[in-house]
Parts: structure tokens; sequence; C-alpha cells
């Protein structure tokens, strides 16, 4: 039997002694891949320690318990590398100016967790030609915090350039869109492509020149800027979503019919409805309850997309590219057709509909006791809103359903509500905007998206389906693909612990820590003055969620196994579950998951977190565009605000009523030497006395907006609050001291 990985006399890589191997300590694997050549998998790993067949579960659990403790990552496909630091030296890529005009460059090919390293390049020596963006360079690196570090050029290595560049045509150039891009691009006579001024268009790089603008040629013109709906147009080129379907896929797809009752449960008498946002475009999932006993049954119909998009096919291919479905103020970029997804996919009310069920038993403190997957018809009784149900709950309004139906959800909710506590998650109020747009496509106005409790009844009956799909699918020993959630990692809980420890909060040790003890430290500042900074730095130190076909657990939600299975016409990770459910429950053959497909998990689970975290970008920058334009009419107008950000060029804000954020420079702040205080997310003032942190409220008034970036900037008021929002304090210099002139900038 293989010995336990921290015991004594475990082989190490100096080790050649003969003799039955047992698995390398936790140090000798980590030093072995440490100074391997390249990235190594469980293959080199095996062979290095002589290792046998046998042994390859618990090296599996080995290198599993190393990834989730944040000392080993993923580096493509099945191999892996140590994290942390990157090399002393490596290949970076200039990806823009930070506000005092010093390159920001990212390292090329990142692959780890997270979003890429910054670098902070610095001239090798005086009078250096300046970096361009796009430019690559073998640059040495030396650490200067969390993942952030100062380059210096070693070599340079040309431009690894872009190779398109979305901007605005005007007068013989390009303007670029993205606030990362600082220069303009020049447009020679004959390459503009019949372009007009003022209109959003995709160029490509032409060979340069080694001084002046960089020559480009425009290959597409995507319309005027200043036209209604330009915002979501420009997102989806800015971020490569794919947004037209191969015509084999349409045709697949206008070619489908409804599905017949043969082989499935009757579900049509079972009142189902389907309860969803206003402005929802398609209808996923319908849900039904009554009392059982002491506790209930809840019935959760997901639409059967799996009987239309069957593996390999043009439709399957496009869904798989596009991951996910990408939801805009004024329009959708949907993973399938419109004639599935809104259309034989969508549970309209009224009409019949192909399912995948799950029904599901709870006792009297909501722990589940029984359920049971189907292939199903259908009928939705009604297509109800959130306010419509939160409504008829309250007694103030009625709905197309008897008001014993509501009653009977809310009584089950409540029932999966309490042991969600009991349970212990992680429960972050997370902002959302509704982006209000009239006729024209103009903004109206931007108001919070409210939280009702009626959205927590759908979340729970939600989770709860996910939950059984996970288990079912371990029960029948199918591939499964995970929804996971990892534990914050080692550096961002020993920087919140040193937070919270100045406020004399604290957290147990690693091995501990649950989600109920975020909780726990959210309850006591509830009601304080540092409430709402307490909240943003917990929020902060949380991982992002992924897929995978290797199970983790989802830490938020404390569960030890859940998948996605409830949306499958938005998300393609749901319709890999219905596959593999409908393989391991024997409901069919031709749309079952294939031996093929379940051997490429990993590589679906990389992809699909990809386009999720894609589409989640491209959906905040449209939004934040939007914000942009309309507060270009309000420049000069006053705020109340909290600082979202702080960085050592400056503080982000975000405007308390609309959530539209932007940047307070540096150089509006009071003349003073500032200290920026990575740890405790603070600005402090050398001379003045004063300090600016991350939560504090704050009075602003809007300096600028740049439509064609989206960006903003503000200008801090005299008279805003200290940190906490307590009693406005006038901004004063104290007479102790007095700065020296050019004293203004953190130091570097």
């Amino acid at each position: 039997m293989a010995g336990r990985p921290d015991e004594p006399g475990a082989k190490g890589p100096g080790d050649a002694s003969p003799g039955p191997a047992i698995l390398p300590t936790r140090e000798a694997l980590r030093r072995f891949i440490r100074e391997a050549p390249g990235r190594v998998g469980k293959s080199e790993i095996s062979r290095h320690f002589g290792l046998t067949a046998e042994q390859r579960p618990a090296l599996r659990a080995l290198l599993r318990e190393l990834e989730h403790e944040g000392a080993l990552q993923r580096a493509g496909g099945r191999q892996v590398r140590e994290s942390g630091k990157l090399p002393d030296m490596a290949v970076v890529e200039v990806s823009g100016t930070d506000p005092d005009g010093d390159p920001l460059a990212r390292p090329v090919g990142w692959e780890g967790p997270g979003r890429p390293p910054l670098v902070y390049m610095r001239p090798e020596r005086p009078g250096q030609p300046a970096l361009a963006y796009g430019e690559r360079v073998l640059a040495r690196l030396r650490p200067i915090g969390a993942g952030k570090y100062e380059g210096r050029t070693f070599k340079r290595l040309g431009s690894g350039g872009p190779s398109r560049i979305l901007g605005v045509y005007q007068d013989g150039r390009l303007l670029p869109t993205s606030k990362r891009e600082k220069a303009d691009w020049v447009i020679p006579a004959g390459e503009a492509g019949g372009a007009e001024d003022g209109e959003l268009v995709l160029a490509e790089p032409l060979p340069g020149r080694a001084l002046g603008l960089r020559p480009a040629r425009i290959v597409e013109r995507l319309g005027r800027m200043d036209a209604p709906r330009a915002v979501s147009v420009l997102c989806i080129h800015a971020h490569g979503i794919p947004d037209h379907f191969p015509a084999e896929a349409v045709q697949e797809a206008e070619a489908a019919q409804p599905v017949a009752l043969q082989g499935r449960e009757d579900l049509r008498e079972v009142p189902l409805v389907t309860i969803d946002g206003e402005d929802a475009r398609d209808f996923d999932d319908a849900v039904w309850a009554e009392p059982l006993g002491e506790g209930w049954r809840v019935l959760v119909a997901i639409a059967d997309v799996a009987h239309y998009v069957q593996p390999g096919g043009a439709l399957d291919q496009a869904a798989g590219q596009r991951g996910n479905s990408v939801y805009f103020p004024d329009r959708v970029v949907p993973m399938l057709p419109e004639a599935l997804s809104n259309g034989l996919c969508s549970l309209r009310p009224g009409e019949n509909r192909g399912c995948l069920f799950v029904e599901m038993r709870f006792d009297a403190q909501g722990q589940k006791s029984g359920h049971r997957f189907g292939r199903g018809l259908m009928r939705s009784a009604a297509r109800l809103t959130y306010e419509q149900v939160q409504a008829a709950w309250e007694g103030t309004a009625g709905t197309p359903v008897p008001p014993q139906q509501v009653a009977h959800l809310f009584g089950a909710f409540r029932c999966l509500l309490s042991a969600r506590e009991r349970r212990g998650t992680l429960d972050l109020d997370l902002p959302e905007r509704r982006v209000l747009m009239d006729e024209q496509g103009q903004v109206r106005d931007v108001i919070p998206r409210l939280k009702l409790d009626a959205h927590r009844l759908i979340e729970e009956f939600m989770v709860a389906a996910n939950v059984c799909a996970a288990e079912e699918l371990e029960r029948r020993r199918q591939p499964l693909l995970y929804r996971v959630h990892d534990r914050p990692s080692d550096e961002k809980l020993e920087a919140l612990r040193q937070f919270l420890d100045s406020m004399e909060l604290d957290l147990p040790a690693a091995g501990e820590l649950r989600p109920r003890h975020f909780a726990q430290v959210l309850e006591r500042v509830r009601g304080r003055p540092e409430e709402r900074l307490v909240h943003e730095t917990v929020l902060r130190a949380q991982s992002q969620a992924a897929y995978s076909p290797e199970n983790i657990g989802h830490f938020g939600l404390a569960l030890p196994r859940y998948a996605h299975f409830t949306s499958p016409i938005r998300r393609y990770a749901d319709l890999v579950v219905h596959r593999a459910l409908i393989r391991g429950l024997g409901l069919g053959t031709a749309d079952a998951l294939r031996e093929e497909e379940a051997e490429r998990l990993p590589d679906t689970a990389e992809h699909i977190t990809r386009t999720e975290r894609r589409a989640a970008a491209a959906e905040r920058e449209a939004v934040e565009r939007y914000l942009a334009s309309h507060m270009a009419s309000r420049v000069g107008s006053m705020f109340d605000a909290r600082i979202s950000g702080v960085t050592r060029f400056g503080l982000f804000v975000t405007v308390t009523t609309n959530g539209a954020s932007g940047l307070v420079p540096l150089a509006s702040l009071p003349d003073d030497q500032w200290t920026h205080e990575e740890a405790a997310y603070r600005l402090s003032g050398r001379y003045t006395r004063l300090s600016f942190a991350l939560g504090q409220a704050v009075e602003v008034r809007l300096a600028e907006v740049m439509p064609l970036t989206g960006g903003m900037l503000f200008h801090l008021l005299q008279g805003s609050p200290p940190a906490g929002g307590g009693r406005r304090a006038r901004l004063r210099r104290l007479p102790a001291a007095s700065p020296p002139r050019g004293a203004r900038g953190a130091p570097r």
C-alpha cells in the first residue's frame, strides 16, 4: 500500500535506492516540479519516483491536495507546475500604461488561476526608447507585491501586436476603444475600406514604421459609433464573442420538430410554472411543489435541449464554441439559434415541451429524503415574473395560478432555506444593475436590480436540483462536469487576515475555514460604519467558480458535490450534464453522452470556464459603457460614492445610486506624498495625515467622461467623510509638517 505523503522516508528526487516505491513527500514532489525544465504530468512524476499503476490514484489525490492548497496549478491539459511567482526572467507583452505614462505588461501565455500578474516596466538604462503597446520583451522580473512585478527590459522581441484593433475611424486615424491602448493608429490612403468618419471599425496592423503612429488597414465596418445599441456591438467584437451561426446550425434548428409523448412521462396535468425576470428572453426551468406529510415534494422540469442538440452535429459544435449565451441590456447573443432558444426549447405557457425533470422529497427540516430523474412531456401553466410571485405571496396582487400554488412554492422554499442556513453558506450581497432603455435604444435610467424572496425561491430550487444531478451521476458512475468553487487562496487569506486583524476580527486556520466563518464576520460588523468596507474586502478574497471533471466541492454553497443541470438553453455545461444523465439512466442513445465526449471533459471544462468569464467581462463592460453614456450629460455634478478600489496611482470610486465607476487620479488628491498600504487597501498621506480606504464613503464630482473608452474621471470633494462613513471631516493640512516640492506620488 502506498505510504502517506507526509510520512518520513518517502522517496525524494535524489533517492535511487532499490525497493518498493512509496509516494514522495509533498516537498520532494514540489521540488521535482519546480526544478523540471518544463511542465510535468503524472507520467513524468511516476517515472521519476518509480511509482506503479496501482499508486496512480494516490498520486492523483496528492496532486489535487497540493492544487487545492494553492501549491500547484494546472498548466494546460493534465500537466501541472508550481504556483506562485513568475520566473526571474520571462517574456511579457506591453498591454497599456499607468496614469504616469509608464508601460504596463502581462506575461505571454499566462495559464495560471485568475488574472495574469501585472508587470510595471522600468527603463533598463537612461534614454532607452519607450516600449510601445503590443511590444514583447524578455524582461527581468522582481516581485513588488501580490500579483505585481517590476520588469526591466533584457531584450526586445518585436511586436506581438493585436491581430485586430477595434476603434472609431476619424480623419484618417483609428481611435482605439480599449482603455489599454493609449496610442492612435494611422490609416494610410487606400486602406480605409470605404469607412466614414465616426464609424466603428475593425482594423488589422500593417508593417510598422520606426517612428510615428503605427499603420493599420480597416477590414470591417460595424456601423456608426453614435448609433443606438452600438455599445453591445462594440463589446461583442472587443471580446471576440461569436455572433453569427453557421448556416448548417441554423438549418438544423429550423428543421426541428416538437417532441412526442412516446418514451416520456406525461406531466401535462401538473401545473408547472416558469418564474423569470420581466426582461427574460428564454424560459428553460419550471417548478411545482406540494406538501408531503410534514415535508415537501418539489418538481423541477428543465427544457430537453439534448433532444435537439445531438453530439457532433453543427448545432453542437456552434453551441460548444460559444459555451454560453451572453446577455446585454439591448440584445442577447444566444448559445442556440432562435428557433430553439426562443422556440421549441423555451417552456412557453400552454405549449407541449420535452423536458428532463427531477422529483425531490424533503422532510420538515429541509433534508432531502430522496429524488428521481425522468424524461417527460410538460405544458407550462403560466409564465410568471419574480415581481408577480412576490406580490401574490404578500397578498398585494394575484397571478394566473391559484394562490394555494404560490403558497406551496414558498412553503417548500422556507423549508430549503432553513437547511441552507444550518449548512452555513457564503451569502455575499452582489449588487446588480439594470439598464433601462427607450424604444430608440437610448439609456433611460440605470437602477439597482432588486433581490426578492421570489428570486431566492428559484435559486434554492435550482441548487437542490443541481445537487441531485451531481449525486445521481456519481451514483451511476457516469462522467461528470462539476461546478467547483475553491476556498480562497492562502495569499488572499493572509491579506484578508491582516486586514481583519486591524479591526479586531479574525478567521480560523485555513484547514478549519468554512463559508459560515465569513458570514459570522459580516454579521459582527452589521450596522457598523466599516460594514461596507469589510464586505468589499471579503468579496475580493474569494476564488472564482469554474467547471472541472474533478470534484473539489463548492466552497461558497458549502456543498461537497455540485453540477449545473438547470439552464441548458444558455450553458453548454448543463447540456453535457443532461447527456450524461440520459446515458446513465438509459433514457436514450442518439442524444446520450458519447465516450469521446467524456474523454474531452478536461478540455471542455477549461474552454467553457473561459467563455463564461469572457461573457461576464463583456456584459460588465456593456453596463459600464451604457452608464458612461448616461453620465455624459452630468459632468460637473456631485455624487455620493464609495471607494471601490485602491491602487498606487489613485482611487476607484463607485456612485451609490447607479453603480457608475471611475478613477480618482492620484494627481487630483491634495498635494502630499501618498503611500499605498496594500494589505490595508488604503492610501495614506504623509503630511496631510489623510487616508482613503476601500469601502469608505466619499463625495465626488464627475470631472470627465470618455465615451470612446467608457472611462470616467472623478475628483474628491473637500468635506468627504473619513473611513467608515461617519461625520464629514474637512480636508486640512496638519501644521506639523509640510510636503517638499515634488513629493506627490506613492514611493516606487
